[in-house]
């Protein structure tokens, strides 16, 4: 589907931005965000070529986490740059850089505010990070600073009314964002990429994927997320028994409606938008 450039409507708000940023920051650093991610990382390779990326481009990957377009960027032979605002996530994308002899250059950045000059980069890429900056619009407005004329913007988001989408609406119902918080997959609606990226792009395409989830059991798949996604340790830890309780069951209930799998194991798609911005 191609979207019309079209100009962005104001989003006021009155959040504490920075006090949200940090609560997000300690979020991501808590646990051990690679044993879920790593298993995305075919996404990652079919945004490089959706993107269609070629050797010896200049990559950004912006809120990076543990590398996963990174490293299909780097193994495509583009020069790549991958950032994050927590440390920890940097380190586990360069061990895996190193494992395959890929040469990456890894910088702590806060996606809101790039240390990089303006036009700089050929290609600006996100895979399910980007959309968790709290304010929105300065981070897309980053992404295309940063981004030569003509050259792309590649994301991959979650949408609200896929599986992910929907986990974090359970989370919001035990743990509520601040009153005017801007929820993570409104990235993965078609009206918002037109609203912040409208007026500086000359071509917008997104298309609708699928992600799948896979594990041994709805409950294997609960035990990882309340284990190692720090989403996820956070809210348990904001709350008491019972609502941990409650918080649980309502996540096997959710599995349980979406999984397809008739064998005990769990197999659960995740819609998330594809989008390919052509910078003006």
């Amino acid at each position: 589907m191609v979207i019309s450039p079209t100009s962005p409507k104001a989003q006021p708000g009155q959040v504490d931005l920075e006090a949200l940023k940090t609560r997000q920051r300690a979020a991501w650093s808590a646990g051990d965000y690679a044993v879920i991610g790593t298993t995305l990382q075919i996404v990652g390779e079919l945004l490089c070529e959706a993107l269609d990326i070629r050797s010896g481009q200049k990559v950004l990957d912006v809120a990076a986490g543990n590398g996963n377009v990174t490293l299909a960027a780097a193994r495509r032979g583009c020069d790549v740059v991958s950032t994050d605002y927590v440390p920890r996530l940097l380190r586990l994308g360069r061990t895996r850089a190193a494992a395959e002899g890929l040469v990456v250059e890894f910088k702590e950045a806060d996606a809101e505010a790039l240390d990089f000059a303006d036009a700089h980069f050929d290609v600006v890429v996100s895979t399910f990070g980007v959309m968790f900056a709290p304010d929105h619009d300065k981070a897309a407005a980053e992404l295309v600073r940063v981004c030569k004329s003509g050259g792309k913007i590649g994301l991959a988001n979650w949408t609200p009314e896929g599986f992910i989408g929907q986990l974090f609406k359970l989370l919001e119902k035990y743990r509520p964002p601040p009153p005017g918080a801007k929820s993570p997959p409104l990235w993965g609606r078609r009206t918002r990429i037109a609203e912040m990226f409208g007026t500086t792009a000359a071509f917008i395409q997104v298309e609708s994927r699928i992600f799948t989830f896979r594990y041994r059991s709805p409950e294997h798949f609960v035990k990882i997320l309340c284990a190692y996604y720090g989403p996820m340790l956070q809210a348990l830890a904001a709350l008491d028994v019972a609502n941990q309780r409650g918080l649980i069951n309502d996540l096997l209930a959710l599995v349980g409606r979406m999984n397809r799998a008739e064998d005990g194991t769990m197999v659960v798609p995740s819609e998330y938008l594809e989008t390919l911005i052509v910078r003006r």
